[in-house]
């Protein structure tokens, strides 16, 4: 069928930096294509920048340059955010949404923040919002859990979801190189920004774990709901110490249902993580991104990829914009309006909880006194805490797996414990810091193990 030329969808694009200035070469260079895949024509109306003149990866025309993104918005079927950060962007994606507009954006920090209420605004005027592009770049893994794994019950998502971080873990584990230097390898390589701060501090990762917990427990989570730890701490002698016990060191984003106990709910955390060298997530190199999810029904799934960088999350945002204008496509021919189911349900009664509820493992490292009795000390600690010894390795001397024995053979102790809730093993840890015979816990790491 024809479809007439006051049928064009027209598409806004908000941004035209790294990401921006694929997306709107894409639309430009590939217009017939898109076009024949969405089944209506398509045209990008317009590209609003601070700066026309600036320097970009990608000449952008200069009648599509604009100053005015209100404007562009107002006259735009399609709106695709790419400014990052919440203001001026969270008013420009209101604005669209209320008039009815799509939006497509791979703003994270924003969704983690104030996804509920976009949501939400979205729901009440029927308006479509996607965002496969906040988390893992060209990976799909928003719309397999939210479409693929909707008739299934989803209890774990646990992914390595920074780039910047993975890299930096990955030179110290195969080279040897200290965080320093591994950071300044990363900055050389475009990887991490001149201020990694929301990378190696696990911010950008927390704001993924929101996103993927809202997603595939159907319950809106926020950022203020993920407890957070970076890699920072993570010193050269935790990466040896955990080769030498076949694990290797990640930065996970975890959300896991807890709908079975007794106070229902969903633990979200981002840390450092000893994970066994065969479980999937192990070998994940350099700067890519994965996925790990556990359903009841499908069992473990892994999605892997390029997570960073101005060509996969164009893709990312590319195939959102394909299936949302299909979408409009539909209506258009339909003359009336589609509403669109958000993926975000308040009604679902998982409430976030502490970590303090979760069940995990932990890796200590300990500098102790050289003398009898110090491993029968601390194995009473555990003890009196519910919390008990799956390995014990001291450096130097032989490996004590799956039992304790009393040794003076040297001053560092390395302990695996077994599963534990982690209000005892915190517990744990902060009574084994006031022992006599404990000269200073030097590392506490989690462990995730395969189930």
């Amino acid at each position: 069928m024809m479809v007439s030329a006051e049928d064009t969808i027209t598409i806004g694009l908000l941004g035209a930096g790294s990401v921006g200035a694929h997306v709107a070469r894409t639309l430009v260079e590939e217009r017939e294509l898109i076009s024949a895949r969405v089944g209506t024509p398509v045209r990008l109306g317009g590209v609003a920048v601070r700066d026309p003149e600036a320097p970009r990866d990608w000449k952008i025309p200069g009648e599509l340059l604009t100053t005015d993104p209100e404007a562009l918005v107002d006259s735009s079927d399609l709106v695709i955010e790419l400014i990052g950060g919440l203001e001026p962007a969270e008013e420009l994606i209101e604005r669209a949404l209320r008039r009815g507009a799509a939006v497509v954006t791979g703003n994270k920090a924003l969704l983690a923040s104030r996804g509920a209420e976009l949501n939400a605004i979205a729901a009440e005027t029927g308006a479509m919002l996607r965002y496969e592009a906040s988390v893992g770049g060209a990976i799909p893994i928003l719309r397999p859990i939210e479409e693929s794994l909707s008739g299934d019950r989803v209890t774990k998502v646990m992914g390595i979801v920074n780039g910047t971080t993975n890299y930096i873990l990955d030179q110290m584990d195969t080279t040897g190189a200290v965080f320093g230097d591994a950071l300044a390898e990363a900055q050389k390589l475009g990887y991490a920004e001149a201020d990694p701060t929301a990378d190696v501090a696990g911010h950008d990762a927390a704001a993924k774990a929101a996103i993927l917990g809202t997603l595939a427990f159907h319950a809106p989570f926020s950022f203020d709901d993920v407890y957070c730890e970076g890699i920072t701490e993570v010193t050269q002698d935790d990466i040896e110490a955990a080769a030498a016990s076949g694990y290797v060191i990640k930065l996970l984003a975890i959300a896991e249902n807890h709908s079975k106990d007794q106070a229902p709910g969903v633990v979200l955390r981002v840390h450092p993580t000893l994970l066994p060298r065969t479980h999937p997530l192990a070998s994940v190199r350099g700067a890519f991104n994965a996925v790990f999810v556990v359903a009841e029904n499908a069992g473990e799934l892994m999605f892997y990829g390029q997570g960073a960088g101005g060509k996969p999350t164009s893709s990312a945002i590319m195939g959102d914009v394909v299936a949302v204008a299909r979408t409009l496509s539909i209506g258009k021919e339909l003359r009336t309006p589609l509403t669109y189911t958000p993926t975000i349900s308040s009604e679902v009664d998982l409430p976030p909880l502490p970590i303090e509820k979760a069940t995990t493992q932990y890796y200590i490292d300990m500098d102790v006194a050289d003398r009898e009795g110090v491993i029968a000390e601390i194995a009473r600690v555990l003890a009196d805490h519910h919390v008990s010894i799956e390995s014990m390795r001291q450096p130097g001397s032989v490996t004590v797996e799956g039992e304790v024995e009393d040794s003076s053979n040297g001053a560092k102790v390395q302990i695996v414990t077994h599963l534990a809730s982690e209000k005892d093993l915190h517990a744990t840890v902060q009574e084994l810091r006031g022992l006599d015979v404990v000269q200073v816990v030097n590392s506490v790491l989690r462990v995730e193990i395969e189930k």
